[in-house]
């Protein structure tokens, strides 16, 4: 299954191909680079106007041409959502906007349950959207983890632009495994797990994390802190080579012995193109949810 990340109103994907992406952030138009973009782009002079444009460095890494001068940082809004934008040196922005629609899906289960007094659990959770939109929705609790400070720090900005400094936001700097399994040594539980873990990369002490050898250990310590009364799980995957049956495997593997009164979907997330009826594929996603 397919969902699309649709509703946005200061976001809009203006075009892709030929390995790129034409995105248009609020006022500021930003042309980055995206593997997935194999097919031909539409109409050349769209374009040419650009903001900023990332170029890759054959040694790895890039940087950006800034053809304009722009703010060093800027807002969105996504809904009753705001966040800060801002070009990074490894070509991202802050935000992956094609995750609206796993925020709308856990905001809408959280808010049909609310009197249930959810604890939610956030790993690999960067700037915070998904904390975010969970706090709003009314979570009893948001624990969000990241390896990364700055990622944190951004998060606990993206907080304070939402407004959502009286909601109860845990934020923890830590490899999330080694979190995860203190959380089972304390005995806590969490009624919904979100879980973006990336290819490849590095805990805050150096602990090295591959997805293709990881993932497994590190779901089944999630089904572990997973509470009886669970209203969903939550993973996304960006790594290539694993597509939407390795993830619903792992789904029904790990996930679903322990809560066989819910129900699994596996699909790709996406972002129509702008007058193309086109959409740009961003990644697959695993979900669980109790009947």
């Amino acid at each position: 299954m397919r969902q699309l990340a649709d509703e946005w109103k200061d976001y809009l994907c203006l075009d892709a191909g030929d390995g790129e992406k034409l995105e248009q952030w609020g006022s500021i138009i930003l042309r980055r680079p995206d593997p997935q973009a194999i097919w031909p782009k539409g109409n050349d002079s769209l374009w040419e106007r650009p903001d900023a444009v990332y170029h890759r460095s054959k040694s790895g890494g890039g940087n950006w041409e800034y053809r304009k001068t722009l703010p060093e940082q800027w807002r969105i809004s996504y809904k009753d959502l705001k966040f800060k934008v801002s070009p990074t040196g490894f070509k991202h922005t802050g935000l992956f906007p094609e995750q609206a629609a796993n925020w709308d899906w856990m905001s809408g289960l959280i808010r049909a349950h609310q009197n249930e007094n959810l604890r939610i659990l956030n790993l690999f959770a960067y700037t915070g959207g998904a904390t975010m939109a969970c706090a709003a929705a009314g979570a009893a609790e948001v624990v969000h983890v990241d390896a990364a400070k700055g990622m944190v720090a951004w998060a606990k900005e993206n907080r304070d632009i939402c407004g959502l400094q009286e909601k109860k936001i845990r934020f923890i700097v830590d490899d999330t495994e080694k979190f995860v399994q203190r959380e089972k040594r304390r005995g806590r539980t969490y009624h919904g797990i979100i879980m973006d873990p990336p290819s490849y990369g590095r805990g805050p002490n150096g602990e090295l994390w591959k997805f293709e050898e990881q993932i497994t250990g590190l779901m089944k310590a999630c089904a572990d802190i997973l509470d009886d009364h669970a209203l969903f799980f939550l993973i996304n995957s960006y790594t290539t080579g694993v597509g939407t049956t390795v993830i619903d495997n792992l789904m029904k593997t790990i996930i679903l012995p322990g809560h066989p009164d819910g129900t699994i979907e596996t699909g790709e997330l996406g972002i129509p193109l702008q007058n193309r009826d086109l959409v740009l594929p961003c990644g697959i996603y695993g979900r669980w949810q109790r009947r």
